[in-house]
């Protein structure tokens, strides 16, 4: 089993710089070609005077910090048993190109479920002015314990 101990570990944050095209790319790889997403003047008549990033597209930027947990040498996580379970988030603000984004995150909970160790990883998402923009959870599954 994961050590509870390393609840409450958290990880320096990462910066991630929303680009236009991104988004685009983004919007057509999950089927969401709403014009808000990549038409500049749909988005410049748009209540947010620009286009806005797919609201899904916060696990790009969120789950940057789950590469620093997965290699952390302290938890030994086993890759090769490691499963993505569920994934939520918490939307506070619309992310717009050219903004930069840091995302600090922790391991909020660890537990056991039968023989499965079970890790959850929380992002806070800030822009470059310190807004809070998005909180991602992330659970991961780690099938036979670790």
């Amino acid at each position: 089993m994961i050590d509870e101990k390393f609840i409450g570990r958290e990880y320096p944050a990462t910066e991630y710089e929303i680009g236009r095209e991104k988004m685009k790319e983004y919007a057509a790889a999950v089927g969401d070609m709403n014009p808000l997403y990549h038409d500049r003047e749909v988005g410049g008549k748009s209540e947010y005077g620009g286009n806005i990033a797919p609201p899904n597209f916060a696990a790009v930027y969120n789950l940057m910090g789950c590469a620093q947990m997965f290699f952390d040498p302290d938890l030994g996580l086993n890759m090769a048993m490691l499963v993505h379970g569920e994934q939520e988030f918490e939307f506070v603000k619309p992310v717009k190109p050219g903004d930069v984004i840091k995302t600090s995150g922790k391991i909020a909970e660890v537990k056991s479920k039968g023989n499965n160790d079970i890790i959850v990883f929380e992002g806070r998402s800030v822009n470059q002015d310190g807004e809070l923009v998005t909180v991602g959870r992330a659970t991961f599954v780690i099938r036979g314990g670790n």
